[in-house]
């Protein structure tokens, strides 16, 4: 991993001239998009609201401002920031696709604002209750240890494509109520939908993720219907029938369920996925931090916060945009009305003035549950309990049935999916063997 121990100094203890790394780069370089964590650095020290021009947005780096974006979801609008950024220069062919061939065109309804957000949030919680993530553990338990045993006397694998994104499709389409599934051509549908947030699709790109998520749309429209005529006991289920927990009857219009049936359905794998895939890197590459893990499988506050200390250290969502709707200081820099922002969790995990040795893996911290790994306020990730709890069993079943995990690629030869939203690699050689 990069290591920053120092803001405005180099691993050497020398000065580091951040004025020029950041008038020099910007975050769409694919080197800096996969090691960022200088760039980040320079910010926090010098210019904590920075101007990337070529991606047009303000990077918003520290925590302390991060906290102050979150607490203000009017003044730093996620539903205004979510639509400039979505389907980016293209967005209008992209949507005429989607009406022509994907049964219409449906707006992210969760990526709103108050007070509209907080009707779709209430309603849409309903398929999270802590009830209902608590009665989950032992199906997702026999998931990922089934996943586990099945590579573990091949000694090798694709950590991504053979573990961690199987993995995640296969629960939370089990949730879902998905009892057939491709799991290639749902990874192909999350790449769609995420690409849509990334800052870096091109036309060529565009056309042919809109093409999936048609698709994809499709698929979900058909089991929704089937749901509205036969419910179950599913997540499909749950927010076809929502209905307001206020007892005012209001529940979702129809577009507005496809819409959160979709979210659930790729961040529910796609960002656990990433976190799967770093929990595997981090056991890789750090053996003291296997080692500690193995030492303290079975305990369970342990893990807790080994969960924590690891979303904290490698986030799998770099950060989300918002806009501001109106003229704002923060952090020393004026953000003129409609502007866009870029809101880096990674960075503002990594800020010395909080977490001290950033880079340092440490589950002894007094502050380890601040970190911002699911961003913050109103619009703090609702399936957070879910992910939590895939990366917790995952990490206990994996050290208790695999040992001496190593990459089997140098670690400058990892590839990652060009994307502001997230950090994800692409591939993940690994060997292991079975634990003793």
């Amino acid at each position: 991993m990069a290591s920053v121990q120092t803001e405005g100094q180099d691993k050497t203890g020398c000065p580091v001239d951040h004025g020029k790394v950041l008038a020099e780069s910007t975050l769409k370089d694919p080197a800096i998009l996969a090691h960022p964590n200088a760039y980040y650095a320079a910010m926090r020290a010098d210019s904590p609201v920075h101007y990337d021009a070529k991606l047009g947005m303000y990077l918003v780096s520290r925590y302390e401002d991060l906290q102050k974006v979150f607490a203000d979801p009017v003044t730093f609008s996620v539903g205004e920031g979510f639509k400039y950024i979505y389907g980016g220069e293209y967005f209008e062919e992209f949507k005429a696709i989607l009406e022509r061939n994907g049964g219409g065109f449906f707006p992210d309804a969760i990526m709103s604002d108050p007070p509209y957000h907080t009707r779709i949030r209430k309603l849409m919680e309903s398929a999270f209750t802590a009830h209902r993530v608590k009665e989950l553990e032992p199906r997702i338990a026999k998931v990922i240890v089934d996943f586990i045993d099945g590579l573990t006397d091949k000694g090798r694998c694709d950590a991504v494509e053979d573990f961690a994104v199987p993995i995640t499709i296969h629960v939370i389409c089990e949730q879902l109520g998905l009892d057939h599934f491709d799991s290639k051509k749902v990874s192909r549908w999350s790449q769609a939908v995420t690409a849509q947030i990334s800052a870096m699709q091109d036309r060529d790109q565009m056309v042919e993720n809109a093409k999936h998520i048609c698709d994809l749309q499709n698929y979900l429209i058909d089991r929704m219907r089937e749901r509205e005529r036969d419910p179950r006991e599913d997540m499909i289920s749950d927010i076809v029938h929502a209905r307001s927990p206020d007892g005012d009857g209001s529940a979702l219009t129809f577009p507005e369920a496809v819409s959160l049936i979709r979210a659930i359905m790729i961040a529910g794998n796609d960002t656990t996925a990433t976190a799967l895939s770093n929990l595997i890197f981090i056991l890789a590459t750090q053996p003291e931090i296997a080692q500690q893990l193995k030492d303290n499988a079975d305990d369970d506050r342990f893990l807790n916060r080994f969960v924590e200390e690891m979303l904290r250290i490698e986030p799998p969502v770099r950060g989300l945009s918002r806009m501001a709707t109106r003229d704002v200081e923060l952090g020393g820099t004026l953000i003129p009305k409609g502007s866009m922002m870029l809101n880096l969790y990674a960075s503002g995990n990594e800020d010395p003035n909080v977490f001290p040795c950033p880079r340092d893996f440490d589950v002894t911290r007094l502050n380890i549950g601040r970190q911002v790994a699911f961003g913050g306020g109103v619009h703090r990730c609702v399936g957070l309990a879910l992910a939590r709890m895939e990366i917790k069993i995952t990490a206990r079943e994996l050290i208790k049935r695999w040992d001496d995990i190593k990459l089997d690629i140098a670690v400058e030869d990892i590839d990652y999916l060009p994307s502001v939203a997230t950090r994800t690699m692409q591939h993940l050689p690994i060997t292991f063997s079975r634990r003793a």
